[in-house]
């Protein structure tokens, strides 16, 4: 096991075991995690005895709430950006490797899963729901955005599902997490133990998660699907709000979502939000390196304003839940400022091996 650097790693029989374990930061995962555990996959490679990885929590509450962004804003904002800068390079080329990984691997998540905590593992081959699963990407309510791989995975989603997520931040659980496509089996946690253990004795990843998994309850958003297509396909940010402002206008579950999703956005950072839109109209061009290209770019920008450090503030440090964006409203964001924060280049860009 790795010291007291909240991440463990053991190989029991044909398993390289992973256990994400910093329960008083609810597993948020720092520098020397992401290092860690980019040295450990890769020394598994050519490890013949570990024939499959599996990524879990070590505590029930959560699988990991997302990159240790309380730190990256202390050093942002005490004038040590480079730091930051290559926490993120870091945990994107983690991200990278671990959807190109050689080996099967098997993330078992259960409680919250936010941001990073999607990083390490919506990328990999195979990924386990459990009954308790609450997952989002809740970056625009901090002045960020849905990165590590968000620009690729979201708009790749059924219908405008993915925008949905991205611009508001919402947290959806296992049933809806299924019927999206983020998971690949849902697994009651409690046969994890089990599930393990059969691994252990090396046998095919894909023929011991077919065999323990379960069937997952009807999707809640079910009813919802179709009012989120057609609200989250208008063109433009001004679009998606007219159109739910029209939706919440009238009575019933759909209006109330409507009016739900709206005020949510609202509270959002501005910026944040056009950034989240971009991504979705952007990243079904892109493949996964070239897409944690643009976030690299967009997240070196956002070192250098104002949303990200008034987020982390607002919500994480004083918690007073009252940040002051700058722009302030979603109409005095520059669409030209936005598509800028993509398209130019940075002097040490971010290159990773095409997917």
């Amino acid at each position: 096991m790795t010291g007291n650097i909240g991440i463990g790693f053991e190989v029991r029989g044909a398993a390289g075991i992973i256990t994400l374990d910093r329960p008083n930061a609810l597993n948020a995962i720092t520098h020397a995690m992401v290092l860690a555990m980019r040295a450990q996959l890769d020394a598994w490679i050519d490890d013949n005895a570990v024939e499959h990885v599996v990524l879990h929590s070590a505590h029930e509450r959560a699988f990991c709430v997302g990159g240790d962004v309380r730190h990256m804003a202390e050093l942002g904002s005490t004038g040590r950006k480079e730091q930051a800068r290559a926490f993120w390079r870091d945990e994107y080329a983690l991200n990278h490797l671990i959807s190109r990984y050689p080996k099967p691997y098997v993330s078992l998540v259960d409680g919250l899963c936010f941001g990073g905590g999607f990083g390490v593992s919506g990328h990999g081959r195979y990924r386990v729901a459990g009954e308790k699963l609450g997952f989002a990407m809740p970056e625009v309510a901090i002045g960020l955005f849905p990165d590590v791989g968000g620009t690729y995975v979201l708009p790749r989603l059924p219908g405008w599902a993915g925008t949905f997520l991205a611009m508001t931040g919402a947290r959806i659980g296992m049933p809806d997490a299924m019927a999206l496509g983020l998971y690949t089996h849902h697994v009651p946690a409690e046969r994890w133990p089990d599930l393990i253990e059969v691994l252990a004795s090396g046998e095919a990843m894909h023929a011991v998660l077919d065999r323990f998994a379960a069937v997952p309850p009807e999707p809640t958003l079910k009813g919802l699907y179709p009012v989120i297509d057609r609200i989250f396909a208008g063109g433009t940010v001004p679009a998606v709000v007219a159109a739910l402002e029209h939706a919440g206008r009238g009575e019933g579950t759909e209006a109330e979502f409507a009016r739900l999703q709206l005020s949510t956005i609202r509270r959002a950072s501005p910026t944040s939000v056009c950034i989240a839109f971009e991504q979705m109209r952007r990243g079904l061009s892109q493949d996964l390196a070239g897409c944690l290209g643009l976030e690299f770019r967009v997240v070196t920008r956002m070192l250098d304003g104002d949303d990200f450090y008034e987020g982390v503030r607002a919500v994480l440090i004083d918690k007073d839940q009252t940040p002051k964006w700058r722009p302030s409203r979603l109409e005095e964001v520059d669409p030209a400022a936005i598509a800028a924060l993509f398209d130019t280049p940075l002097p040490d860009e971010l290159v990773l091996p095409a997917s």
